[in-house]
C-alpha cells in the first residue's frame, strides 16, 4: 500500500490519503451535479488539513472535473455565454492585479463575500439574474477578480446561470472553469508554484475525482430544476461564508 503513496507528500499515510480522496470525491460529485462546488467544498478544508493540495493540485483536479462535465453534455454548452464569461474572467484577472496592488486583500474579500450573500438573499426573495450576454461579461469579470483574490471564482457564475436548465449550467460552467483553471496553472508554473511534485499529487488523487463524477452522473438526472437552483444558491452561500471567515478570522 505504501508503495502506491510514493508521489504523496512526506509523512502521508494510507488513512490520510483516504481522507484526501474522500474530500476530492465529494467535491467532484458536487461539481458534477451542480456545475460548481469542487473548490468551494475542497479548498477551505484542504488549506487547513492538507495544505500540500492547495493551490496547484486542487486547481488541476477542479479543472479536470469541470472538463469532464463539459464533455459529458457538450451539446448543452451555451457558447455565446461561455465566450463572454471567459473574456470577463481574463479582464477580471487583470483588474484583480491592480486592486491587489492598490488595496489590502482582506477588505476586498469581505466586500465580495457580502455581495454574494446579498445576491443570494435577493435570489431567495425573487430577484432573478437574466443570463444576457452583457450580464455574462459582468459575471465573468467579477468571477475573475474573485478567483484571483479569494480562489473562489464560481459564485458569480452560479448566480448568472441559476435559471438555465441543469445540463446547460453544468456544461457551460464546466467549460468556463476548465479553461480558467488551465490558464491559472500556466501562471502558477511560470511562478514556480506548480511543478512535478504538485502534478504527481494531483494525478495520484485523480481516481477519486473519477469516482465522484461517476456518482454525480447518476444523481444529476434525478434533480429537478427547482432543486438545482436551491443547490446553487446554497453552494454560493457556503462559499461566501468561507471567504468571509477566511478574511475575518485571524
Amino acid at each position: 500500500m505504501m508503495d502506491g503513496l510514493t508521489h504523496l507528500p512526506a509523512g502521508t499515510t494510507g488513512a490520510s490519503y483516504a481522507l484526501m480522496g474522500a474530500l476530492v470525491l465529494v467535491g467532484a460529485c458536487l461539481q458534477g451535479i451542480g456545475g460548481i462546488g469542487f473548490a468551494m467544498f475542497a479548498a477551505p478544508v484542504a488549506a487547513l488539513i492538507f495544505p500540500a493540495m492547495v493551490p496547484g493540485p486542487l486547481l488541476l483536479l477542479g479543472g479536470l472535473v469541470s472538463l469532464m462535465a463539459a464533455l459529458r453534455e457538450p451539446a448543452a454548452i451555451d457558447w455565446p455565454l461561455a465566450r463572454r464569461c471567459i473574456g470577463g474572467r481574463c479582464l477580471g484577472a487583470v483588474l484583480a492585479g491592480g486592486l491587489m496592488w492598490a488595496l489590502p486583500p482582506r477588505p476586498l474579500s469581505v466586500a465580495f463575500g457580502v455581495s454574494m450573500l446579498v445576491g443570494v438573499g435577493l435570489g431567495v426573495a425573487g430577484w432573478r439574474v437574466q443570463p444576457t450576454l452583457r450580464n455574462a461579461w459582468v459575471a465573468g469579470t467579477v468571477s475573475g477578480v474573485m478567483g484571483t483574490i479569494t480562489s473562489a471564482g464560481a459564485p458569480p457564475l452560479g448566480l448568472l446561470t441559476q435559471m438555465l436548465p441543469g445540463p446547460t449550467i453544468r456544461a457551460t460552467i464546466g467549460c468556463i472553469i476548465a479553461l480558467g483553471a488551465a490558464a491559472s496553472l500556466v501562471m502558477l508554473s511560470v511562478t514556480g508554484l506548480f511543478s512535478l511534485p504538485q502534478l504527481a499529487l494531483g494525478l495520484v488523487l485523480f481516481p477519486w475525482v473519477w469516482v465522484g463524477f461517476a456518482v454525480s452522473s447518476r444523481l444529476a438526472r434525478r434533480i429537478s430544476a427547482g432543486n438545482m437552483r436551491r443547490m446553487l444558491l446554497g453552494l454560493v452561500t457556503v462559499s461566501a461564508l468561507a471567504v468571509l471567515g477566511k478574511a475575518l478570522v485571524p
